[in-house]
C-alpha cells in the first residue's frame, strides 16, 4: 500500500465526514489514526501512532482519548494500561516501567493520586496511598534489606507516626520526620536493649557516650575483701541516659605496681611495654563459687565469667578459651566440675542507664601465670633495679632477661606450684596485693545503633591482709 499524502484520508464517509473504519495522515505528520469515526471524530475503537513509535489504543469519544486504553512511550518504555481523561492517565489503571517498577493503583491528571501498590525497580514495595505521585497518607512498605514499615507518609518520606520491624529483629515505634526517628519513640533492639524517650534525628536525645564508673579515683580494698562497682551511662554533659538492657562487662588488668603513675590511663591502652593479661573474677557472695571462680569460664571476646546473668546471644561460653591471651590454655568448668551447671558471665545489664557488679573479687592469678612480683625478685638477684616506666624497647629486654635466667627457673616453678596450691585452696583464694586495673566496656551485640561506647577504666589497690590486722591489733 502506497504511503498516503499528509492530510490524507482513506475510509469510510457519510454526508462527506469520515464516519466509520478508515487511516488519516495528519497533516503535520507526527500523528496518525486508523479507528473508528462519527460525524468526522475519532469515536469508537481506534489506534493513535505517534512518528517516534509511541502510540495509544483503546476508546475514543468525540475526538477525544476517553475510556480504557493501552499507552505507549517510546522514549521511556513505559506501557500503561487503563483509564484515560481527556488523553491523561486518570482513574484506574497499571503502569508497567521500563526499569521493572510497576504500580497498580488510582491516577488523577496523569500522576499517581489515591490508593495503589507500587513496586520499585529494587523490589520494594509500597502500598498505601499517593499525592502527585508521591507517598503521601497511610501506607506501608517493605524494603530491599527486609525492614517493614508501616504508618504515615509525607511526600516520600516517613513522617507522623509509625512502626518499623527491622529484618534483624529491632522494633521501633513512635514519631517520625524526615525519614528518621524524630519526636517521642521506643525502640527494642535486637540485642535486647529498650529506650522509650526523645528523638532527635534518628538517634536518642539523651544518647550515651560513655561508661562511668562511680567512685574515688583509686579504689583501696584489703586483701580478701570483695568491691561492688557502680556504673553509669552519661551522655557528654554527665547526665544518666535513660537507656536499659545495655550490657557491661567487667575485667581486670594486671599491671605491676611501680608502673601505675598518674598516666595510668593513657598508659593502659596505648603503652606497649608491659604485660596485660585478662584476669579472673568471681562472685564473692558465696564460698562454694569461689572455687569455681578459680577456673574462670571464658567468653569468645577473651573475658573471664563470674557470677552474673546475660542471655546467650551476648556471650556464649567456650571451653579452652585462652585467657591469657597466649599465657596458656585455661581449663574449663566442664573439665573441673562435670556435674556443675556452669558459672554466667560477668556481663550485668544495664537498667535506666545504671548497672551494679556486685561482690566482685579479684581471683588467685592463674596458674601458669609469672607474677611481677616474681620478675622484679629476679630481677633484684641479678642486679637489677626496676625502673618507674617500662618502655617498648625495655620491656623486650625484660623478656631476654626472663628467658635467660634458667638457673632461677626452678625457683620460679616451685613458687608458681605455690600458687596453683593457693587457688584450689579456700583459705589461701586471694589475689596478691598490689595496683590493678579495671576495665567496664559495652558488650552489647549486636552494637545499639551501630555504636559502641568506649571503654572505662578505674585503679584498684589492694593493700596486704597484714594492714588489716595492725590495724585491729592496735585497737
Amino acid at each position: 500500500m502506497a504511503a498516503m499524502r499528509p492530510g490524507s484520508y482513506s475510509g469510510g464517509l457519510r454526508m462527506r465526514r469520515r464516519d466509520g473504519y478508515g487511516l488519516y495522515v495528519y497533516p503535520n505528520t507526527f500523528f496518525q489514526y486508523e479507528g473508528e469515526w462519527k460525524q468526522g471524530k475519532k469515536h469508537g475503537h481506534g489506534k493513535l501512532l505517534f512518528k517516534d513509535g509511541s502510540y495509544y489504543e483503546g476508546e475514543f469519544v468525540d475526538g477525544e482519548i476517553l475510556g480504557n486504553g493501552l499507552r505507549y512511550w517510546a522514549s521511556s518504555g513505559n506501557t500503561y494500561s487503563g483509564q484515560f481523561m481527556l488523553g491523561e492517565l486518570h482513574g484506574h489503571g497499571v503502569m508497567q516501567y521500563r526499569d521493572g517498577g510497576k504500580y497498580e493503583g488510582e491516577f488523577f491528571c496523569g500522576m499517581r493520586e489515591g490508593y495503589g501498590l507500587l513496586v520499585d525497580r529494587e523490589g520494594q514495595i509500597y502500598q498505601g496511598s499517593f499525592h502527585k505521585n508521591k507517598k503521601h497518607g497511610g501506607g506501608k512498605m517493605t524494603f530491599k534489606n527486609g525492614d517493614k514499615y508501616e504508618g504515615d507518609w509525607i511526600l516520600d518520606q516517613r513522617q507522623g507516626h509509625g512502626e518499623l520491624h527491622c529484618a534483624d529483629g529491632s522494633i521501633y515505634e513512635g514519631q517520625w520526620r524526615n525519614d528518621m526517628f524524630n519526636g517521642q519513640g521506643t525502640i527494642i533492639h535486637c540485642s535486647g536493649v529498650i529506650y522509650d524517650g526523645l528523638w532527635i534525628n534518628g538517634y536518642p536525645a539523651a544518647q550515651a557516650k560513655k561508661i562511668v564508673i562511680l567512685g574515688p579515683e583509686v579504689i583501696d580494698i584489703i586483701q580478701g575483701s570483695s568491691i561492688t562497682l557502680h556504673v553509669q551511662l552519661q551522655n557528654e554533659e554527665g547526665e544518666v541516659c535513660e537507656c536499659t538492657d545495655m550490657f557491661t562487662d567487667i575485667l581486670c588488668h594486671i599491671r605491676p605496681a611501680e608502673q601505675v603513675s598518674g598516666f595510668w590511663l593513657v598508659q593502659v591502652m596505648q603503652e606497649s611495654g608491659f604485660e596485660c593479661i585478662s584476669y579472673p573474677l568471681m562472685d564473692a557472695i558465696s564460698e562454694s563459687q569461689k572455687l569455681k571462680a578459680a577456673f574462670p569460664i571464658v567468653s569468645k571476646s577473651g573475658f573471664a565469667l563470674a557470677d552474673l546473668s546475660i542471655p546467650e546471644r551476648v556471650i556464649e561460653p567456650e571451653s579452652g578459651s585462652d585467657t591469657m591471651h597466649g599465657a596458656g590454655d585455661a581449663p574449663s568448668n566442664q573439665d573441673v566440675f562435670e556435674d556443675e551447671h556452669p558459672c554466667p558471665p560477668t556481663s550485668q545489664r544495664v537498667e535506666h542507664g545504671c548497672a551494679i557488679f556486685r561482690n566482685i573479687l579479684l581471683a588467685p592469678p592463674p596458674a601458669n601465670y609469672l607474677p611481677f612480683l616474681l620478675v622484679d625478685e629476679v630481677s633484684k638477684k641479678g642486679g637489677r633495679k626496676p625502673s618507674g616506666r617500662i618502655s617498648a624497647e625495655k620491656a623486650e629486654k625484660m623478656t631476654v632477661l626472663q628467658e635467660k635466667i634458667g638457673d632461677s627457673r626452678s625457683e620460679m616453678t616451685s613458687k608458681r606450684h605455690e600458687l596453683k596450691n593457693d587457688q584450689c585452696s579456700m583459705k589461701n583464694c586471694s589475689v596478691l596485693p598490689g595496683k590493678y586495673v579495671l576495665m567496664v566496656h559495652e558488650v552489647t551485640m549486636p552494637p545499639f545503633l551501630g555504636q559502641t561506647l568506649p571503654p572505662a577504666f578505674k585503679l584498684l589497690r589492694v593493700l596486704p591482709e597484714k594492714i588489716k590486722n595492725k590495724k585491729a591489733t592496735s585497737k
